[in-house]
Order: C-alpha cells, then structure tokens, then sequence
C-alpha cells in the first residue's frame, strides 16, 4: 500500500495453502463512452473487441459496432447466446451446449467444440492461446483446448462468476480503457 491508501482500496488473492499470491490497487472505473441501445436488442450476451471493431452477442446474431461513431456496421446470423471472444484472428462465440469457431470476414462457422457446461456457460476469453469459460451458478472458470474442447484447468471459486473471467466489459473482452463497451 502506498501512503494515504486504506486497505479497502486493495484486492488480494489466495492460493489453495491460504498464502497471499496478489494484491493490487482497486479505483473507481471511468466509463469512457456508452452504446445503445439499438434496435431489435434486448440484451447483450457476449462483448469482444477486435482491434477495429466491437462485436457484441444479441441471441441469434452477432454484431460489429464502430467504436468511435457508436453505428452498427453489419450482423452475422449465428447462435449468440452468452460469451464472445476474439483470438487475434477469429470469433468464438458460445451458442447454447457449444462453441463455435466463426470467421469474421465471411460469418462462416468454421468449427465447433463441446462447451464444458452443457448450456449453463455465462462467458468467454481469449488468453494465453486457450478459451476460458465462465460458468456462473456452478462457480467455476475452465481453460478449454480451443481446437478440441478438452479442459486444461478449472479454477473454482466461493462466488458466482459474472460473465468473462478477466475481462473489462460484461459478458465478453474488450480489452484497452473502455469499461462499458455496451
């Protein structure tokens, strides 16, 4: 802690042997810019960001927004029924028992895999080459193979699991200093 700071303005985390691994200041998130709502979108399931675009999950399709003019520039007809993520290349987006592997360009689903919770996944992130899947009521964040689905590692936790694990918008990734992407 640096001088002045109050010990509330810190999260710390555990490991198994209840030694302390990570701490880091805590401050109020500055929301940058707001989006919506837009037509025919009753909610949002899913948030990434591609380097140019943000591509957010709206039921049956999946949408690219123009970050700086706020305007939807195009839909793809796709199962988007929880969370997105980009892996620098393509979009994976989750659609009920599975997730699918889907080009950006052409809105091809070029594979699916198995989604480790069956239908109760709530979000998804793209890190270190792996898929991470968050799985709101069971408490539970997988690191998944992306090619075949299998899970690497699951990190359980005492809380639910909002959305992506990791990310910076609700339900998705969106990296940089947007904290609202939606």
């Amino acid at each position: 802690m640096e001088n002045g700071d109050s010990p509330c303005d810190f999260a710390t985390a555990f490991n198994e042997d209840e030694q302390q691994v990570r701490s880091m200041k805590q401050s109020a998130a500055e929301i940058l810019r707001e989006y919506g709502p837009f037509p025919g979108v009753d909610h949002v399931h899913g948030v990434t960001y591609d380097g140019q675009h943000v591509w957010f999950a709206a039921g049956e399709k999946l949408n690219a927004l123009d970050p700086a003019s706020g305007k939807l520039l195009r839909s793809i007809e796709v199962a988007a029924h929880a969370g997105t993520a980009f892996d620098g290349q393509h979009l994976f987006q989750i659609a009920e028992d599975r997730i699918q592997k889907i080009d950006p360009k052409t809105g091809r689903v070029l594979a699916t895999i198995p989604a480790p919770g069956g239908g109760g996944d709530s979000g998804l992130a793209w890190a270190e080459g792996t898929l991470w899947v968050a799985q709101y009521r069971d408490r539970k964040i997988h690191q998944i193979d992306p090619e075949t689905g299998a899970i690497l590692r699951t990190i359980e936790t005492n809380r639910f699991v909002p959305g992506s694990p990791g990310s910076t918008a609700s339900s998705g990734t969106a990296p940089g200093k947007a904290t609202r992407a939606i």
